[in-house]
């Protein structure tokens, strides 16, 4: 009798260890079915499926990556929209996305700088305080920055960092003298920004003026960006030139209701001064035009080394998707760099696979929307690298 009692024990033992394995088998496979699945979708982590900043499948198609900014009527960010709502073209022929996400993905991103002698005293620490909070506002653990600075050279002031503080020490560090290597900056900028652990990826420049010193020129940094995936965003303070981004204007008061005796002191009270200048009421010219920070206006300045080159910063900018704003004073960049802290945390992503040319050609690529109401913006094209 215990004989048999042992012998079923054993039987349902090895039962019981004969279920576990195939349990543990199954869920093995199961995780690896998983994570090749994710490695060809948009929300993995990348790992072993990033490849020279690219994106590919296990069979190695690789993916052709565009960010796109949606903004309704008034200029607010639009986020209602599904696949189906985008139409994406390379080349004016129509191609297939086949990765989407409306989900805030991490950024790896680089500011660049001006630190030369014109940005010395207020403007200065307005740009410290400016950068500080862009830092802070992007919130995600895994976004990633860099910072480097220019004057008569570029510098990086640091490497990739997740620590704020750190950021914090050494912008602190900085004091602002010299030329201005603006094109020098970028260039080392933009590689940099490439090589980001992070599938989005972004340099932000900040400068009041045009470039002196650099050793290469616009043109080579407008072919470098377009042989990358990076967004850049230029701002530019430009006292004299027209704004495209203007900080909220205030309310403004209602006139009380008129007594039928007039006041005894006819003429006075304060509505033609302050910083803000009522619309009509003469010495200022009423609010400038407010264009919902589409990068759209702004002067170029021919023959003024001291004025932002606004064309410039446009070619660096524009085949990105980024875009460049101009503000007229520093007290406005903190809400400038601002909104491209939001834009960053309100985009979409279209993936679709390549159609393989390794020309080393520009091919465009025209992304559209079957909402005629709402406005577009990302990247023009790529350069198919051999």
């Amino acid at each position: 009798m215990n004989r048999h009692l042992v012998q079923n024990v054993a039987a349902v033992g090895a039962l019981v260890f004969a279920l576990a394995g195939a349990s543990a088998s199954a869920r093995s496979e199961s995780g690896e079915l998983r994570r090749d699945l994710a490695g060809a979708d948009y929300g993995s982590g990348g790992g072993p499926q990033q490849q020279g900043g690219g994106f590919r499948f296990k069979s190695g198609v690789e993916l052709i990556n565009v960010t796109a900014t949606v903004t309704d009527r008034s200029g607010r960010f639009y986020s209602k929209l599904r696949k189906e709502d985008f139409l994406v073209y390379e080349d004016g022929k129509p191609v297939e996305v086949t990765h989407f996400s409306a989900d805030r993905t991490p950024v790896s991103l680089g500011i660049v700088v001006d630190t030369s002698g014109s940005m010395a005293g207020e403007k200065w620490s307005a740009a410290v305080n400016s950068i500080d909070r862009f830092f802070r506002t992007m919130v995600d653990e895994a976004d990633e920055f860099f910072l480097y600075r220019f004057s008569a050279n570029a510098d990086l002031v640091a490497d990739w960092t997740t620590d704020r503080d750190r950021l914090a020490v050494a912008i602190g560090r900085i004091h602002p003298n010299g030329g201005t290597a603006m094109y020098d900056a970028v260039a080392e900028a933009v590689p940099m920004a490439q090589g980001g652990q992070n599938r989005k990826k972004a340099v932000v420049i900040i400068s009041d003026g045009n470039d002196t010193s650099s050793r290469v020129g616009v043109s080579d940094v407008k072919q470098m960006v377009r042989e990358t995936e990076v967004l850049v965003y230029a701002v530019g303070i430009d006292g004299h030139g027209t704004p495209t981004f203007q900080r909220p204007t205030p309310p403004v008061q209602q006139p009380p209701p008129r007594l039928p005796i007039p006041l005894p002191f006819p003429g006075g009270g304060r509505g033609g001064g302050g910083r803000f200048p009522i619309p009509g009421t003469g010495g200022g010219g009423g609010y400038p035009p407010v264009t919902g920070g589409t990068g759209r206006g702004g002067t170029y300045s021919v023959g003024g080394d001291d004025r932002v080159n606004v064309l410039a910063l446009r070619e660096m900018t524009d085949d990105s998707g980024g875009r460049t704003e101009i503000v007229r004073d520093f007290r406005d960049l903190d809400p400038a760099i601002g909104s491209i802290a939001d834009e960053l945390s309100q985009q979409y992503y279209l993936g679709y696979p390549s159609p393989g040319f390794k020309d080393g050609r520009w091919h465009t690529i025209r992304v559209e929307l079957r909402d005629p109401s709402l406005k577009v913006r990302a990247r023009k094209g790529y350069v198919a690298t051999p």
